[in-house]
């Protein structure tokens, strides 16, 4: 085929010839059609997410609920010290009545009436002892942790004093309630003072570091410590008696109920992992450098989940 040779109009300098005006127009304003292809692409980069930052309708659905349930920095801290002084105070009724205590408070009243000392002492003492087994089984304390120590070692005075001064005598009855109303209210207590996630109690601690680090069973672990403290505290002077038994079976389902209140626990008393269905479906994200800290962490929760319901402190 022939080439034809058009000859141009001279454009004077300065000045834009209407095909490079038109070029430029249509560089500058001028959309070029996008196929069908290259358009769906287009918008499927658009839409889509990295698998790095994409968010599952599942993690979707865990942020949102995370947020409505979050508590206030200052009802946590509140929360925490009025639980922990509700926990006293149920100490001080189960003591008080004379019918056997919990199984480290057997142990408190035993080193009590062998020594001399103070109860709220013997459990600061105690609760620094338990602290220093923390080093060998790699567990952090948290500003729960803390409190718990000091909160008990400070309250639990004034609260023996005061329910002796309310109940100066109890009778049979008066005993009997007293012990059931202690069961109830530190279930509650515990509940409230876990609830707000700030770290476990020294003793809790103990347990599920034990847990953590041996592979042993919660209950086995659990049982043994107790049983320990038990002997080692009758040994030394303390009461055991049946609230002690019934404390053993009863404070869980407490427990368990004050964690459905949702006023009370808003998030529950332990984080939830991954589903079972996601886990089955190959949905759970891959683990990245820092998630064996977070999947510890979860295992000590669930620990002490366990731990909570079948006993409580």
């Amino acid at each position: 085929m022939s080439r034809t040779t058009v000859d141009r109009p001279t454009v004077p300098t300065g000045a834009t010839s209407p095909t490079s005006a038109t070029s430029a127009t249509s560089q500058a304003g001028a959309t070029s059609p996008t196929s069908p292809t290259s358009a769906t692409s287009a918008t499927s980069q658009t839409s889509a997410t990295s698998p790095t930052g994409a968010t599952s309708p599942t993690s979707a659905t865990s942020a949102t609920s995370l947020s409505s349930v979050t508590m206030a920095p200052t009802r946590r801290g509140a929360q925490l010290v009025l639980g922990l002084g509700a926990y006293t105070w149920s100490m001080a009724m189960l003591l008080h009545a004379g019918l056997g205590g919990t199984p480290w408070d057997v142990l408190h009243q035993g080193v009590v009436r062998s020594t001399g000392l103070g109860f709220g002492a013997v459990v600061a003492l105690t609760s620094v002892l338990v602290l220093l087994a923390w080093v060998p089984l790699r567990q952090r304390p948290g500003i729960g942790t803390v409190a718990n120590v000091v909160v008990i070692s400070v309250a639990i005075g004034p609260s023996l004093a005061a329910v002796g001064w309310l109940v100066p005598d109890p009778g049979t009855a008066a005993r009997v309630g007293l012990a059931a109303g202690g069961i109830v209210l530190n279930g509650v207590a515990t509940a409230a003072y876990i609830g707000v996630r700030l770290g476990p109690g020294p003793r809790d601690g103990l347990m599920t570091g034990l847990v953590t680090r041996t592979g042993w069973s919660v209950r086995l672990v659990k049982t043994g410590i107790e049983v320990t403290v038990v002997v080692v505290g009758v040994l030394l002077g303390g009461t055991f008696g049946w609230a002690t038994i019934a404390y053993a079976f009863g404070v869980g389902p407490v427990v368990q109920a004050a964690a459905r209140w949702r006023w009370l626990v808003p998030a529950g008393l332990t984080a939830a992992g991954p589903s079972r269905t996601a886990r089955a479906a190959g949905d759970e994200p891959a683990e990245g450098p820092g998630d064996a800290t977070t999947r510890r962490a979860r295992q000590i929760s669930r620990a002490l989940d366990v731990i909570r319901s079948e006993h409580g402190r």
